[in-house]
């Protein structure tokens, strides 16, 4: 389909000055878009011209002032000749095209994020079960993920940020409890079922919402605390019914919730007060490079140095062999660092409230799959606490989206 437009060219010989003097020229060039014709906003020939302004298009020409401005009169405009021109008329056509394309590209992102997150939490849950180091494993899981990061910045694949010393200063504390929370979560998986931690991690927003208010200083809608209701519910429900329930995998899914969100609160401070912010790709992965720097010496201070033959034959006498162990252990950390990468580019393409809705999805995901491969043993009232608890979360994600009505001055 074709559209018609409208081109203007000067016609010289109509341009007439007013001040018969010759040597009173204007040397200034005329903006057609500064020109209000109100008798072309009519139509011309029958086609509007208001519907295709925004591809007139005019020659440069040195024109005599008169009277400060051109004459202009119904259906013609003095000094200028009118022309119709064909245009083509699949913009539309290509925006649609477009938006399909980037929803395509999104939901394949969004597949590729629970993909990962699935085996990554499959293959650790395997992993701590038969090589009980939770600090060792994850400071592998960090040393996979920087050496990634470091191939990824050697290629080219991605811009090297140039850091200063005030942003390594607010760095380090949130590669701190970055470091805690993913350490915690791992003691947690080796202690109790992986469905048990992820239905705990669900208390996030609690925590989320907490911090909020103690070190940013934005209190909650009356939805968005009605929304935590069954999610705290629903977490006491199913820890009361879980069979795997110890204090420790317990407490440790607890206090990675406290440092996952405190990492995010400091992580919006840190957003907000830089001009020259990195990029969450780049924070993330600084944030990675300095975790495995911090946990090396503190999982060899904490567990002892347990990459010996010994320690790797106790766990393959526990039903995997060393192979299959350093295999596994690889594998879930990429999956680790490639479905955190992703998250974090899926946050550049949503908003933060759709993010979260996607978070709380995997959860779910995370679950029944886990239930299904582990076969884990399921009561309906922990069924239900669970449910209660994920329900809860995406309530959380909805009130998020409301915005407080502004107070009317009386």
């Amino acid at each position: 389909m074709q559209s018609t437009a409208l081109t203007l060219s000067p016609l010289t010989p109509l341009l007439r000055p007013l001040n018969k003097n010759p040597n009173h020229r204007y040397g200034s060039l005329w903006n057609l878009s500064s020109l209000k014709p109100l008798g072309l906003l009519r139509s011309i020939n029958g086609l509007s011209f208001q519907k295709a302004s925004h591809l007139f298009s005019c020659s440069r020409f040195n024109a005599r002032r008169i009277n400060e401005s051109f004459l202009i009169s119904d259906g013609r405009c003095d000094g200028f000749k009118v022309r119709a021109t064909a245009v083509p008329g699949n913009i539309g056509d290509t925006n649609d095209s477009s938006g399909l394309a980037t929803s395509m590209q999104l939901g394949a992102m969004f597949a590729i994020w629970y993909i990962l997150n699935i085996y990554f939490n499959i293959l650790n849950k395997q992993v701590l079960k038969v090589y009980t180091f939770p600090a060792t494993v994850t400071a592998f899981h960090f040393g996979c993920g920087t050496l990634i990061i470091l191939i990824m910045w050697a290629s080219n694949l991605y811009h090297r940020p140039k850091l200063t010393r005030s942003q390594l200063a607010v760095i380090i504390p949130l590669a701190i409890v970055h470091t805690l929370g993913n350490l915690l979560t791992n003691v947690s998986i080796g202690r109790v079922n992986v469905s048990f931690t992820h239905t705990i991690k669900a208390m996030e927003p609690f925590f989320t919402v907490l911090f909020s208010v103690l070190f940013l200083g934005e209190w909650p809608t009356f939805w968005i605390v009605f929304s935590l209701i069954p999610v705290v519910g629903g977490v006491a429900l199913a820890s009361f019914t879980e069979a795997s329930f110890n204090w420790i995998g317990f407490c440790s899914a607890m206090a990675s919730n406290v440092t996952n969100q405190s990492r995010n609160v400091l992580s919006k401070k840190f957003m907000v007060k830089n001009e020259d912010t990195l990029d969450n790709i780049n924070l993330f992965s600084i944030i990675t490079i300095i975790s495995f720097m911090l946990l090396v010496p503190a999982a060899i201070l904490l567990e002892g140095v347990k990459f010996s033959p010994s320690y790797l034959q106790s766990a393959a006498n526990q039903g995997l062999n060393i192979r299959e162990l350093c295999i596994r252990s690889l594998l879930a950390g990429f999956c680790l660092h490639s479905y955190q990468q992703v998250s974090y580019m899926i946050l550049q393409m949503v908003s933060p409230v759709t993010h979260s809705v996607g978070n709380c999805v995997k959860r779910v995901v995370v679950i029944i799959a886990s239930v299904i491969f582990f076969q884990t043993p399921v009561s309906p009232i922990n069924s239900l606490g669970t449910t209660l608890a994920l329900t809860g979360v995406f309530l959380y994600s909805k009130a998020k989206q409301l915005k407080p009505k502004p107070k009317v001055a009386s």
